[in-house]
């Protein structure tokens, strides 16, 4: 396994469209993703331990999110056939269990990852109600193991923050996780 951290946030570069199948069986878009004050767009994973470490907090988070006008979406690139954990059918399992409060979509051709230039799960990417990059940062201080639960909510905060104000802090913390695993080409 390979730990990354994320690039520096491009402000204002706009969200790429996509049509992806979710685990619900519907195929979802950007513009179907969208909320009135903004888009979170995950890339995640099931076998991650550094999104294992925050799943229980991610869907409080992303719950608190929508209430403010923010919807996410959770988009898996990895390889499946390299990581079975990862499979359309473990997927719907996860979703099932932590009760996803958001679309959970396969990327299995990877090339939505590509187009956002996502490199790790988690990878958060906080668009402004105009779909503009505000944010390309960390979940909070958890690494492969949860945060302390005074921790900082870094991207709760970042995206609350887009809510009201349509921009992202100016100060952002990379986020750290697991390298896509891409498909042998």
């Amino acid at each position: 396994m390979v730990s990354l951290n994320t690039p520096v946030c491009e402000f204002g570069k706009p969200a790429i469209d996509f049509a992806l199948p979710g685990v619900d069986g519907e195929v979802w878009t950007l513009d179907g993703c969208r909320g009135p004050r903004g888009l979170l767009v995950m890339f995640i994973c099931n076998h991650c331990p550094y999104v294992k470490a925050i799943r229980e907090r991610l869907v409080r988070d992303t719950r608190d999110l929508r209430e403010l006008g923010v919807n996410s979406v959770a988009i898996m690139s990895n390889d499946p056939d390299l990581y079975p954990e990862d499979s359309y059918e473990n997927m719907q399992a996860v979703a099932r269990e932590f009760h996803f409060p958001f679309p959970y979509l396969m990327d299995k051709a990877q090339d939505v990852a590509r187009a956002y230039g996502a490199i790790c799960t988690p990878d958060f990417f906080g668009y402004n109600s105009k779909l503009e990059l505000q944010y390309r940062g960390r979940f909070d201080a958890s690494g492969k193991q949860p945060a302390p639960d005074n921790a900082e909510r870094d991207l709760y905060q970042a995206m609350h923050r887009i809510a009201e104000t349509g921009q992202g802090p100016a100060e952002q913390f990379p986020g750290i996780g697991c390298s896509i695993k891409w498909r042998a080409e």
